[in-house]
């Protein structure tokens, strides 16, 4: 009996070669499905725009003054990088990334699926660049045979494609920081005591809370409810019009529901005693200190986004409302800002807009007498827009030469 000889390589022709390949696609494709981030790719589509876009570009690829410079010929990706910081990485404008996908659009299809382990080639011949997962790929072109060795190798792919921007930036917020009307807080339940007559709550305290005379606090079948904490809603003020575009609440920490409210009646002196006795909750965590008078909404299902940031498809001119934080007016990278654009006005998630310092207002004396003189706009920096409202956006500060300050003018980039 002839012993199998495994060092000999099977060869692939043309025709084995696409339909091999179709079959590794699909496998990678069906692999990558079950991982968290692939699945957050998934939900956020690219838009018509956006493709054609990366296909006119996969087949005339850029030119070479819009490539950063520095761009590396060769460059392998790393655990940890964002499709964020290798755009900066190869262009200019890193919110161009239908530029950057499309110089290799045949081969990675879904921009959000690109892993650790994979290197990227920097072809500049013909005055154009093009970006591949293969030395000297730009063209597209294969060799005519491709040799492989029967081996076996396994690996999960779950959780290992590249995030858009690292998601601890911007997880907190999606649940965290909330903006609603003038009313929808007043109508929440409410905190209405501690136990042990404690007044600052913590994690790991138990508290009463009670709901409003039409909705009270009752428990559902199924899990227990999770409640966000909130208190006293801010409003947050168009710098420019005056408008009150929301009211953000401020985000305290988490109550889970132990018991409903419920009702005991109780006979004194030949009259029937009615006494409301409030919900049981638990805090089970604690931003800050928790007391009576603050309000319970019910936790959200959690938001599965992936950002793409990209240039708006319209223009826009907004201001910056507030920087998240107490009371605080300057801005640092990789902080939340609320933005005076929403819905309304078309603002989408995963817009970059460029922030243009307010120039001053000054009084040039150096003349024959004094006169006003507005210094010009300069541009410190960009964000991204991440959740939306109705009339208020918040926004990730992405990069920054400044610190930006409530009341500076944002643009398309």
């Amino acid at each position: 009996m002839k012993k199998p000889n495994f060092s000999r390589r099977p060869i692939l022709h043309q025709g084995q070669r696409s339909a091999f390949a179709s079959a590794l696609t699909a496998l990678v494709a069906c692999s990558a499905l079950g991982s968290g981030t692939a699945a957050l790719s998934q939900s956020y589509p690219v838009t018509p725009t956006q493709r054609a876009t990366a296909q006119q570009t996969a087949q005339t690829g850029i030119p070479l003054s819009e490539l950063a410079p520095n761009a590396p010929d060769e460059y392998t990706v790393k655990s940890g990088d964002t499709l964020w910081a290798i755009s900066r990485l190869y262009l200019r404008s890193p919110w161009r990334w239908p530029e950057l996908w499309g110089m290799n659009i045949q081969e990675i299809s879904n921009p959000h699926l690109i892993y650790p382990g994979q290197a990227l080639y920097l072809d500049k011949t013909g005055g154009r660049a093009r970006l591949s997962t293969r030395r000297g790929g730009g063209s597209g072109a294969y060799d005519e045979t491709i040799k492989l060795s029967p081996r076996t190798r396994s690996q999960s792919l779950s959780g290992m494609a590249l995030p858009t921007l690292n998601p601890s930036l911007i997880e907190p917020f999606l649940s965290e920081p909330i903006v609603v009307d003038e009313t929808t807080l007043l109508a929440a339940p409410r905190i209405v005591a501690g136990n042990d007559e404690r007044v600052l709550l913590a994690r790991g305290d138990r508290a009463y809370a009670r709901g409003g005379a039409e909705t009270p606090l009752l428990e559902t079948p199924g899990p227990a409810k999770t409640f966000r904490v909130f208190r006293n809603a801010t409003p947050l003020t168009d710098p420019g019009t005056g408008e009150i575009l929301g009211y953000e609440a401020q985000y305290l920490g988490k109550a889970l529901l132990q018991r409903g409210e419920s009702v005991t009646r109780s006979l004194e002196s030949g009259k029937e005693i009615v006494n409301v006795v409030p919900a049981t909750i638990d805090i089970v965590a604690a931003r800050e200190e928790i007391r009576s008078g603050d309000r319970l909404l019910p936790e959200p299902a959690r938001m599965l986004t992936s950002y793409t940031p990209r240039a708006p498809d319209r223009e826009f001119n907004g201001r910056i409302v507030s920087v998240y934080g107490n009371a605080v007016q300057f801005a640092a990278q990789n902080q939340v800002v609320a933005i005076n654009k929403g819905l309304r006005d078309g603002i989408q998630s995963g817009y970059v807009l460029a922030i243009l310092k307010n120039g001053q207002t000054v009084v040039d004396k150096t003349g024959e007498k004094p006169e006003a003189l507005k210094l010009p706009n300069e541009r410190i920096g960009l964000l991204m827009v991440f959740r939306t409202f109705e009339k208020v956006s918040y926004a990730l500060v992405l990069e920054i030469n400044d610190a930006p300050r409530v009341g500076d003018l944002l643009v398309n980039p």
